[in-house]
């Protein structure tokens, strides 16, 4: 049994990568299914659940700015863990000073969204898990202002506002426009194999300000 949740999510910038540009960093046009996604766990997160998200509102216009910003252009690599925990003398650090690079981004600003979706119970429930349970915790929390950690567009450095979506009726950016093709957009991850996690893509599709999840075709 699923239980249905409204929320209002909104920011002043947003970067939702697309995987096929790597080096210069550019947003999709909307939010990602899975962004949203980690957007409610950082909500409320509980093993015994999971969330699915069923609609996206567009709220705002979208809107595209270029920003120019700090990186660095290396990581530490898990095979130099492993070697510096055998003994080797591995560096476990990255230089900034060394490895700084600046990249542009091009960023969504100014959005808006409200996310509709549900939870699911997993087996991993207990005994004392019960969907109203939750539901009762996530209102409360959503009505607080509460969350495990600051929610975040994309980016740790564009971070979300979020509140209960208590409107009957929600209107869009995009009310007058019949549709809107996105193209296609990363939908999620699949971690069914540990060992190859692949993502999951969809062709998104606006219907006046609304994407819907629901029935869509996910690609691999």
């Amino acid at each position: 049994m699923g239980v249905g949740v409204k929320v209002n999510v909104w920011g002043d910038y947003a970067l939702f990568s697309r995987p096929e540009l790597k080096v210069e960093r550019y947003s999709y046009d909307i939010i990602t299914p899975s962004a949203a996604r980690g957007i409610l766990e950082a909500i409320y997160w509980h093993p015994g659940m999971r969330w699915i998200i069923d609609k996206i509102y567009v709220k705002n216009p979208i809107q595209f700015t270029s920003v120019r910003r700090n990186e660095v252009k290396s990581k530490i690599l898990a095979s130099n863990v492993l070697q510096a925990y055998n003994g080797a003398d591995k560096p476990l650090y990255i230089s900034t000073k060394e490895d700084i690079v600046q990249r542009a981004s091009q960023l969504l600003c100014n959005v808006s969204y409200t996310i509709e979706a549900h939870f699911e119970m997993t087996e991993k429930a207990n005994t004392s898990d019960n969907p109203g349970k939750f539901k009762d915790i996530i209102m409360r929390r959503l009505r607080k202002g509460e969350c495990f950690h600051a929610p975040y567009f994309g980016c740790r450095e564009f971070p979300a506002n979020f509140a209960l979506c208590e409107e009957e009726e929600i209107h869009t950016a995009y009310d007058v426009v019949a549709e809107k093709d996105l193209g296609i957009v990363l939908f999620d991850m699949d971690y069914s194999d540990p060992e190859n996690i692949k993502p999951m893509f969809f062709r998104a599709v606006m219907r006046q300000g609304v994407v819907d999840l629901r029935d869509c075709e996910v690609l691999r």
